[in-house]
């Protein structure tokens, strides 16, 4: 006998806050200008660690089954924030009251109830529990910030990441590294050369965003500091030591490339072991071999889009262009730099066939390894009305969104020696590259296709 299909029903909230599902309204999820129902193969129960987010000056949407319209409802809509290592793979669908504030930068996932418990439009893409603390108690992660502090009361990035992402914003990479397991953050730029739509911690003087989740790095640290920092996370976490310039308490790390590559270098000369990486617009070709020369393992290059005019809507680069974000892969396979993506996904817009081909095309032909399946943290309205020129969200301008399973496996037919995953994954010192090198790599030719947006 044929399981019964989860049809999950729409979930609301009142005023105060109390959240509830209705109990005849289906739940209707948004992908770009396209509203429906949720596929089957995305809908997957509300992972733990996740959170629920009220939307103010959004009303609720859901499907009446019987008669098949959309019904707007008087109560808030609701949205999930999944857990990292989850992929959302749609937004709640609402509508706007004509003074709705703007969200703040999270992640807005499709969220309903069935069967007892919460279902969200989400894909679990990376097994690594490397940001999962449930079973942490917060006294031993603070116990352990104390000590570190007291233990290296002189070092300047010590006390950053503790008592500034740990204390103040319970970063997940700063607690890791108080813990001393799994990756350490190496924040060190103060400046970057993007002007990020929605960068986490620094916004433009006329920008509609008054309040950032973290505030900028204020110093610049010291090489020394920052090879001590390496060296005590290296001797706490023995097995799998990973080490990341390139923080979201911070501008681009390349923009400080001398120092990175003096402090990896310095690391290396003493023996230091274990995966070292960068998070980076990777505007610089000529700073990506140095830091190369110095030791680097992996580079993690930050894109929305593929496609040029859509990462210059949201990337806003200062002195650089997309052809030297591409140069940059390049130069880093080419030094048998292991290169990710961290593609900030946002449904609707990345899982379609324009940038399906394109996105195939950056990674065959410069030689990327792995996509990191990242949430693009935005109001998904304003990004839109970013990326659509002043078109709004009319659906005749919206192209049809495939959705992100069977994006993921289009591309991985594409380009079969790609990784998938979430985080920045644990390589030695020197990773083992199955990527094609610059220039070998030739598109396969395209066979048509037809998707149904929705069911």
């Amino acid at each position: 006998m044929a399981a019964q299909r989860l049809e999950p029903h729409l979930v609301m909230a009142d005023e105060r806050g109390n959240i509830y599902d209705h109990p005849d309204l289906l739940m209707v999820c948004r992908r770009g200008a396209q509203w429906g129902l949720p596929r089957p193969d995305e809908l997957m129960p509300l992972p733990e660690e996740s959170e629920l987010f009220l939307l103010p000056g959004r009303r609720a949407a859901g499907l009446d089954p019987q008669s098949g319209e959309i019904e707007i409802q008087e109560e808030l809509a609701v949205a999930a924030f999944a857990a990292p290592a989850h992929t959302l793979s749609a937004h709640p669908a609402f509508k706007s009251d004509a003074h709705a504030p703007l969200l703040p930068l999270f992640a807005y996932g499709a969220v309903g109830f069935a069967r007892g418990r919460f279902y969200v439009c989400a894909r679990k893409v990376d097994a690594d529990p490397r940001q999962q603390f449930r079973n942490i108690p917060r006294r031993r992660i603070e116990k352990c910030a104390r000590d570190l502090l007291r233990d290296h009361p002189a070092n300047r990035l010590i006390r950053h990441i503790l008592d500034n992402c740990v204390a103040r914003y319970d970063c997940p990479a700063a607690r890791n590294f108080a813990l001393g397991r799994f990756e350490a953050p190496l924040p060190t730029s103060r400046a970057c050369n993007a002007r990020c739509v929605g960068c986490i911690s620094a916004q433009d003087k006329d920008s509609p965003l008054t309040v950032t989740p973290q505030c900028r790095l204020t110093f610049t640290p010291e090489a020394a500091e920052i090879v001590e920092v390496m060296q005590l996370h290296e001797r706490r976490e023995t097995g799998s030591p990973v080490y990341s310039f390139g923080q979201g308490c911070e501008g681009d790390p390349l923009i400080n490339a001398d120092l990175l590559a003096e402090s990896v270098r310095l690391f290396r000369a003493g023996g230091g072991r274990g995966t070292v990486n960068c998070n980076t617009n990777a505007s610089r070709p000529e700073a990506v071999a140095r830091l190369a020369e110095a030791g680097l393992t992996s580079l993690r290059v930050s894109c929305n889009s593929a496609r040029e005019a859509l990462y210059q809507r949201y990337y806003r680069p200062v002195d650089y262009t997309f052809a030297d974000v591409r140069a940059s892969i390049r130069e880093a396979r080419a030094r048998g730099i292991f290169v990710s993506l961290n593609l900030l996904f946002f449904p609707g817009v990345t899982d379609t066939e324009e940038e399906l081909a394109a996105l195939a095309r950056l990674i065959g032909e410069n030689g990327v390894s792995m996509v990191q399946w990242r949430n693009l943290n935005i109001d998904p309205e304003w990004y839109i009305r970013l990326i659509s020129s002043g078109q709004g969200d009319q659906a005749c301008a919206a192209p049809p969104s495939m959705g992100l399973a069977v994006f993921m496996k289009r591309l991985k037919k594409l380009c079969p020696w790609l990784r998938y995953g979430y985080f920045n994954p644990y390589l030695g010192d020197r990773a083992e590259i199955s990527a094609p090198l610059p220039g070998q790599w030739i598109m396969p030719e395209p066979r048509a296709r037809a998707f149904c947006s929705f069911h």
